[in-house]
């Protein structure tokens, strides 16, 4: 009995998510390794294909719980390039707001979860925290928490209501005076510091292998290679921030860089509010066709930044009411399943769930 095999997942405090991981150990080394994404949303690129455009709205967020709205962001695009639809400029900086909040949400969770694998449960305390305040947002603008369906073919589902600009602003502000208390309980605190630094390693050549990007690539490579800079959506273009990178390659690198992250998205809101004019928010689509609207024979490949890379919907329509073919690009199958069955291996048990916190694997994602 040299080699055990256990399961880290899915019902583990370490673990992120639904996944399993099933690990093969020598004592507390991992031996091989292979990950089993299908514990609870699965199947998703087929259930698209069997619902209309319109009822795919409600589907479509739940292929990554923490940050949902990246769904609706590639769908909606995507069905607005083969419509060859404009939408209001006052929707643009509305979704742009959904996102980077759904952005610091899903790096809150992440750096929350820390807390579990390294004994630090003050930290898990303080970013749900913090996290739950984005979700009281959310649920002011959608009426939703978690799933919102809210960014919608044409636009967004309904305009921002009266006086949460001044929520935004107020929570904003709090997030942003303790920076400097979340660097101190994390990063920088010695007892996270022995669990990440100079380990978890994603060199660069592992990068180009597995086909990496977002927070992963630009920890490796100090490329500074993000959609929102490279190819521009919504109104990405006229507003300013920077792109967090390293020229090193460890678990604490990846995790500085999602708190810069999160200071940067915090930049671009406060534009957003700042330049968001007057007028509708969205176009009607189909008038007379209620939840039954076609859409015109094409391809379209739509992608953008989510927290963790490229995440992009391949959808090909053949002028039904249903898409005929859709391909989800889940940001973290690089490195949530090729990278955990062919990396993983050689570190230790207690690194696993390290692992899948700072790569930012979303299971249902790799799974669909």
């Amino acid at each position: 009995m040299k080699q055990m095999k256990l399961f880290l997942g899915p019902q583990h405090p370490g673990m992120h998510g639904n996944a399993s991981i099933h690990l093969f150990v020598d004592g507390d080394m991992i031996k091989k390794s292979f990950l089993l994404p299908g514990m609870l949303h699965r199947g998703f690129e087929k259930g698209m294909e069997r619902h209309s455009w319109v009822n795919n709205i409600s589907l479509i967020p739940r292929v990554c719980v923490p940050e949902p709205d990246i769904n609706e962001m590639a769908f909606a695009m995507g069905t607005e390039k083969l419509l060859g639809l404009e939408i209001p400029e006052r929707a643009h900086w509305i979704r742009m707001i959904m996102l980077e909040l759904a952005r610091i949400s899903a790096h809150l969770m992440s750096y929350g979860g820390l807390g579990g694998p390294t004994g630090n449960y003050t930290l898990m305390y303080h970013a749900h925290a913090d996290r739950n305040s984005i979700l009281d947002i959310f649920e002011q603008i959608s009426g939703h928490r978690v799933y919102h369906q809210y960014i919608v073919p044409g636009g967004v589902r309904k305009d921002l209501p009266l006086g949460i600009e001044k929520d935004i602003h107020a929570f904003l502000d709090d997030l942003e005076s303790r920076y400097e208390e979340y660097r101190d309980l994390g990063i920088e605190n010695p007892s996270v510091v022995m669990r990440i630094k100079d380990n978890i390693m994603l060199p660069e050549s592992v990068v180009w292998e597995l086909g990496v990007t977002g927070i992963g690539m630009r920890s490796a490579t100090n490329k500074p290679n993000d959609i929102r800079k490279v190819m521009p959506y919504a109104r990405y273009d006229q507003v300013e921030f920077e792109v967090p990178t390293s020229n090193y390659s460890d678990a604490r690198a990846r995790v500085d860089i999602k708190l810069k992250e999160v200071v940067q998205s915090i930049r671009i809101i406060r534009q957003c509010l700042a330049k968001m004019p007057e007028g509708d928010v969205r176009v009607p689509l189909m008038r007379g066709q209620s939840m039954r609207w076609t859409v015109p024979k094409g391809y379209v490949y739509s992608a953008l930044e989510c927290s963790r890379g490229e995440f992009a919907y391949f959808m090909v329509a053949n002028g039904g009411t249903n898409p005929y073919r859709v391909g989800v690009r889940g940001a973290s199958y690089p490195q949530g399943l090729l990278g955990i069955e062919k990396y993983l291996p050689g570190t230790r048990i207690d690194d696993a769930s390290l692992w899948v916190d700072t790569m930012g694997v979303c299971s249902p994602e790799i799974d669909r």
